[in-house]
């Protein structure tokens, strides 16, 4: 495996995932660097005003980001592990913006994912808007705290209609809603195996934990 991407919806917890992946397997870590965005509090204060800028930063930003760093894996790291893909961009611009505005950035994104690097793995942990907002309170982020139940859901939405276009790679689906992978070992591990002792065909694969 040469490139390893753990996803999930807003507080699913793929960043401390990917974190004890690379950790463990001393792999290139790779983090969204979304906390000095700009306008991600603005966008949470006013989704209406700041989508269309808020996800054209990000489109930039993550372009630079995979590009730079997947082609340019050095000799000192086993593989690549990310907390996030390209596509994310698409998921959650077909979410906040309007029509005539998402139709534009599709247009721009299209073009770009083209050349974009395939995961070898792409890694979803799945878990319900209950759950995800337990966690997200639990981190403590002040503009993720009106963050409603109807928007995750939206956004898990838009992550499996995209799994439903893929074919390029495969897609792991995790319901991690019964597993505390961060607190218990057994579960991490249970975690780790699936990840990387399981061969897994192009597109949408599902596991229950």
């Amino acid at each position: 495996m040469r490139f390893l991407v753990i996803e999930g919806n807003i507080g699913a917890g793929k960043t401390t995932l990917t974190k004890k992946f690379a950790e463990e397997f001393n792999a290139k870590l790779v983090l969204e660097q979304f906390a000095d965005n700009p306008f991600l509090p603005k966008f949470y204060n006013d989704q209406e005003r700041y989508s269309f800028p808020l996800e054209l930063s990000f489109l930039a930003d993550r372009y630079s980001q995979i590009k730079k760093q997947v082609l340019n894996l050095d000799l000192f790291h086993s593989f690549l592990v990310a907390d996030y893909y390209f596509a994310k961009s698409a998921i959650f611009a077909q979410n906040t913006l309007k029509d005539d505005e998402y139709h534009l950035f599709r247009q721009i994104f299209d073009i770009i994912f083209e050349s974009m690097p395939k995961p070898d793995l792409y890694v979803y942990l799945h878990s319900n808007a209950d759950r995800l907002l337990s966690n997200i309170e639990k981190r403590g982020r002040k503009y993720e705290q009106n963050i409603k139940p109807d928007y995750l859901e939206k956004i898990q939405k838009g992550y499996f209609q995209f799994f439903k276009q893929t074919a390029a790679f495969p897609v792991l689906i995790v319901d991690i809603n019964n597993i505390d992978f961060v607190n218990n070992n057994k579960h991490y591990q249970l975690l780790k195996e699936a990840v990387f002792n399981t061969d897994y065909k192009l597109g949408i694969n599902r596991l229950i934990l």
